[in-house]
């Protein structure tokens, strides 16, 4: 179980470091478009800016509601593994407590038969 999440979560953090370099790369390219877009004189600078703005505000805030769900999901993750955890124990716990009982009785029996004899 503990490795299944360890893998998880690296998968997460690589997807997340991935994304992050993506939106690098993508702001990188992005200013570069918009500056050719001013130096051929088809959008101001000043509209270039407003652009490069509003984008940046729609993509933190797309960011921001993808970062929601991911934690969402995780918490869900999380729960149903901890409840699967929970259940398994109290399966074990359940068979350790029915071989001890088995236990003491087996232990138990010949020093029965041997009274007995």
């Amino acid at each position: 179980m503990v490795q299944i999440h360890t893998a998880m979560i690296t998968a997460i953090k690589k997807t997340l470091l991935a994304g992050l370099g993506a939106a690098v790369i993508t702001k990188e390219r992005l200013e570069a478009g918009l500056d050719e877009l001013v130096s051929q004189g088809k959008l101001s600078a000043a509209d270039a800016r407003s652009l490069a703005r509003k984008l940046s505000r729609d993509g933190r805030r797309e960011f921001k509601e993808l970062s929601g769900e991911l934690g969402d999901k995780l918490n869900e993750v999380a729960l149903r593994s901890a409840g699967a955890a929970q259940t398994r124990l109290r399966e074990l716990e359940a068979r350790l407590q029915k071989f001890e009982k088995d236990a003491r009785a087996r232990r138990a029996r010949p020093a029965a038969r041997r009274r007995s004899a």
